[in-house]
């Protein structure tokens, strides 16, 4: 429905159907309803806009479908004030012009003429707005089927690869000798690595608590590889991690922080991973690795943003840098 359309017509029936309801018919032709209508056109334009910024302010402070039930109850106490005193500002003003005093009963009774047509617009609207957030919430459904039928197929198409290397990494860690303890850690590592890779690839999202096992044990496979050159710390309140996240999606940003940065004993890789809220921010500091190195495509960052405009979270991935520090902040789901 198209709202400047709606208010076009929606304003001038409405006053209309105010003076049949106060009886209009009862009064004969003429002059007098000339002036009734302006002045029915005058309390619905009042009534109507005022409540319609009000609806508006309430639904910029509570977007979510979850918070539709305190959003009603709010909007009918707001539009009840307001009616009431609209209706009794303008009635007594309008009293006055005509030389008497508007009576509380009077006012009374005409503001809950009032509220009637009121309640029914607001009800046209958070109607409106109720079955577009279905459709929408309806498409991000398909879509993320769609991608999750997608990433099966791809799955599939290449299961061979990942279980022959995941298998091969077994039978590696058995050929190794038992004294050679550094090697074994690494490979059974990778393996748990892998193993995650494939059981994920099935689930929309996962515990924080599950994906953060998983990052500390990749991170202890690039500290074989870069020692004390990347630093790492975590500030995740035990609360946090029963939150979700989309899976691997937290690795990918640890993964790049190691891909386009210098980590070297003259200038180590600091990375912090902490969480504040409904937020978790992968930190790290920002040391582009020299030129000549293959630049990044940003084809990761655009996936996580992807995934998670799918699985419909409450704000979007947010990227900043700024004094040396680059930050990529995720929300965190609700438990599923």
């Amino acid at each position: 429905m198209n709202n400047r359309r709606f208010l076009s017509w929606g304003i001038w029936l409405v006053a209309a159907l105010e003076l049949v309801a106060r009886g209009i018919f009862n009064e004969p032709l003429g002059f007098y309803w000339l002036v009734a209508y302006g002045i029915s056109l005058t309390f619905t334009l009042a009534l109507w806009f005022g409540n319609l910024g009000l609806w508006g302010w309430l639904l910029r402070r509570w977007p979510q479908a979850r918070h539709t039930a305190r959003r009603l109850w709010w909007l009918a106490a707001g539009a009840v004030a307001y009616t009431l005193l609209v209706t009794l500002s303008l009635g007594a003003g309008l009293a006055a012009l005509q030389g008497y005093r508007l009576g509380l009963l009077d006012g009374l009774r005409e503001t809950a003429l009032n509220l009637v047509s009121t309640l029914i617009v607001l009800l046209v609207y958070e109607s409106r707005h109720l079955f577009e957030q279905w459709e929408t919430n309806l498409r991000r459904a398909d879509h993320l089927a769609q991608a999750q039928q997608q990433a099966q197929l791809d799955a599939l198409a290449q299961q061979l690869d990942p279980h022959f290397l995941f298998n091969s990494l077994n039978t590696l860690s058995a050929l190794i000798e038992p004294e050679n303890e550094g090697a074994q850690h690494y490979v059974e590592g990778l393996a748990d690595v892998y193993r995650y890779v494939l059981l994920s690839r099935e689930r929309p999202t996962v515990p924080l608590a599950e994906e953060l096992a998983f990052v500390q044990t990749y991170v202890a496979l690039q500290k074989v590889r870069f020692r004390d050159n990347v630093q790492v710390s975590y500030d995740l309140p035990t609360p946090c991690l029963a939150r979700h996240v989309a899976p691997l999606s937290v690795q990918v940003l640890v993964e790049n922080a190691f891909k386009h940065n210098e980590a070297s004993r003259a200038r180590p890789l600091h990375l912090r991973l902490v969480a504040e809220g409904d937020t978790l921010r992968v930190e790290n500091t920002w040391q582009p690795r020299p030129a000549g190195l293959a630049p990044g495509t940003g084809t990761g960052l655009a996936n996580v943003r992807q995934r998670y405009a799918l699985l419909g979270a409450a704000r979007p991935v947010e990227i900043t840098q700024a004094d040396g520090i680059f930050a990529v902040a995720l929300p965190l789901l609700p438990p599923t």
